[in-house]
């Protein structure tokens, strides 16, 4: 899927890894990678496996309504400064 802005890669209907291109400041721009978990508790275990690794905490689990009703993700900081997620749409 092109979004212009963002390339989603993987089978229909949902990408499994998108990737966009850096459009704000010069240098070092983190990225966000999303990876899609099939049910909330592996986006849950994605989580807690993150923490005990020393990842710095973005946004813990959680409903994210404002992408849609069954948005439910959780994010991270990785060794290298860059915004990981993963996300499960599927609802509970």
């Amino acid at each position: 899927m092109d979004f212009g802005e963002a390339i989603g890669f993987g089978t229909p209907p949902m990408p499994d890894f998108w990737i966009g291109a850096r459009t704000t400041g010069e240098g070092f721009r983190e990225s966000h990678v999303a990876f899609t978990a099939p049910n909330r508790a592996a986006v849950q275990a994605f989580y807690e496996a993150a923490v005990a690794q020393g990842a710095d905490v973005l946004h813990e689990p959680r409903v994210w309504a404002e992408y849609h009703a069954n948005y439910f993700a959780a994010f991270v900081r990785d060794p290298d400064g860059n915004n990981v997620e993963a996300v499960c749409h599927a609802p509970e």
